[in-house]
């Protein structure tokens, strides 16, 4: 298969032509790292490649009939997933050299899904921002302009799809951190529900039940075949999503209904959304509409203050990142200090160890607070729609400025202002969406659009989201580093 055609398929048409005879694996691997030579250089998204355990295999590394994206080329995140045998920095010096002994719960499903994953992507520092500029790794640019933030966490993730050196890649979610990157690349990306994929076996939850697994993909159905692949919980979960009534590789071929749809154009933070996405959330209000979905004006009460908000936060992130750190320290014998870590991270760490055991417990109570007012909204709603982001893709290093002058409050406010739409649905636990249904005409950069559901809805976002995309193609579009032209 020639590199040109090779970027035409997704996952699941990739998967196909598998099925059928037509390519192998094999072959299929040959063509992603030809992808990845051509335009790695230039993005910094991939930190390594290996050899693929394509074709199917399972956890105990025997063929696995049938399985559903048997042969598609597959690649982790440097953070959330563990593979037997491979490096697992974090992003991090602190973590530099670091291999994993086994593999995670949702690495053993990734293996008897089919994927040959062969390499695995950048991410910022512990995931710990919303751009990809890890001192470990540099940063990784945006294939729409290459000065431009990719996002983060999952910035390498969203760069090699969006790039095309694989139609889907694995990607975590904490505070936006899928659908960051997915609106900053012109991607779809969903995060799952709160206990819909399993964190185990060596961690029961991340960052006290705010992080996620999932992808980025160029196509709602990958998105859905590899949510199919991957949910499900696992002995031992703290926490239960219920099974869907279907698979939601069969819900993308469903009406989702005439959905009352609320929309919200300002986040609760200090930024105000910048015109050209304002004018895309009145386009996509305007294309809802015309689907046939009741569509108004809404609000989102999280119940508490924004400065009490991100306060609360703050704690839980940085009294969940110091012990890590230390533990890593301990570990490998390093210090945490400007030479293992970023000014950011350190800070955070500094400030975390000092929240003490009655402000991390008042922190988890203003996250139920949050989670029964954000629920509340969808007893009027169906879905809320707003901004992914409130402005397009910042400029690689505008996250850095005065980082030096930053606490751990500091940081965290930093981000949250940068994001101020994304994280609510992380601390209440429900599913939402970035959909990429614009683009700026005055740069070509992508806009994405936020759609967020009900707890344990993702039928009713997987159903809208494949409606959008057959009302509002998006997969035409291709950034300026892109593999099918390389």
């Amino acid at each position: 298969m020639k590199l040109s055609e090779y970027v035409t398929h997704d996952a699941v048409g990739l998967a196909e032509l598998v099925a059928r005879g037509e390519v192998t694996g094999a072959e299929l691997e040959g063509v992603a790292l030809e992808a990845a030579a051509a335009v790695n250089p230039l993005l910094n998204a991939v930190v390594e490649t290996w050899p693929a355990e394509g074709g199917g295999a399972s956890a105990g590394g025997t063929p696995t009939a049938g399985a559903p994206l048997a042969g598609v080329p597959f690649l982790l995140k440097d953070i959330g997933v563990t593979m037997a045998g491979k490096r697992t920095e974090l992003g991090s010096r602190l973590a530099e050299g670091n291999v994993a002994a086994s593999d995670s719960y949702l690495m053993r499903r990734l293996r008897a899904a089919g994927l040959a994953t062969f390499g695995r992507t950048t991410t910022p520092e512990f995931a710990y921002s919303i751009t990809t500029e890890a001192v470990l790794y540099g940063p990784t640019r945006n294939p729409w302009d290459l000065g431009r933030s990719t996002g983060g966490s999952s910035g390498g993730s969203a760069a090699a799809v969006a790039a095309g050196i694989v139609p889907v890649a694995h990607a975590t979610d904490a505070a936006g951190s899928i659908r960051v990157p997915a609106a900053s690349t012109g991607l779809f990306g969903l995060k799952p529900t709160r206990g819909r994929v399993s964190m185990g076996p060596d961690v029961d939850e991340i960052f006290s039940g705010l992080a996620v697994q999932g992808c980025v993909s160029r196509t709602v159905r990958d998105s859905a075949a590899l949510l199919d692949a991957i949910r499900g919980p696992e002995s031992g979960d703290p926490y239960f999503a219920a099974e869907p009534e279907r698979p939601y590789t069969e819900e993308i071929t469903r009406a989702p209904g005439r959905l009352r749809v609320g929309v919200l154009t300002q986040g609760d933070g200090r930024r105000r959304t910048a015109a050209p996405v304002l004018d895309a959330v009145s386009r996509a209000a305007e294309l809802l509409t015309s689907l046939g979905h009741h569509v108004e004006e809404a609000t989102l009460d999280t119940g508490v203050s924004w400065e009490e908000f991100v306060l609360a936060n703050a704690r839980l992130w940085t009294a969940n990142l110091a012990p890590w750190l230390d533990a890593l320290a301990t570990a490998f014998d390093r210090p945490v200090d400007l030479s293992t870590v970023q000014p950011e991270t350190l800070a955070s760490h500094t400030w975390g160890r000092r929240v003490t055991g009655a402000e991390f417990v008042g922190a988890l109570g203003v996250r139920n607070t949050v989670a029964r007012a954000v629920g509340r909204r969808f007893e009027r709603y169906d879905v809320l729609l707003t901004p992914t982001l409130p402005e397009l893709p910042p400029r690689l290093g505008a996250f850095a400025e005065g980082v030096e002058d930053l606490d751990g409050l500091g940081w965290i406010d930093r981000l949250f202002d940068r994001s101020p739409f994304t994280v609510a649905f992380n601390v209440a636990g429900t599913p939402a969406m970035s959909v990429p249904l614009a683009s700026d005409p005055a740069t070509g950069l992508p806009i994405g659009l936020q759609f967020a559901a009900a707890y344990g809805r993702e039928d009713t976002l997987f159903r809208l989201a494949a409606q959008l995309e057959e009302a509002a193609p998006w997969s035409d579009r291709t950034p300026a580093v892109w593999a099918g032209t390389a």
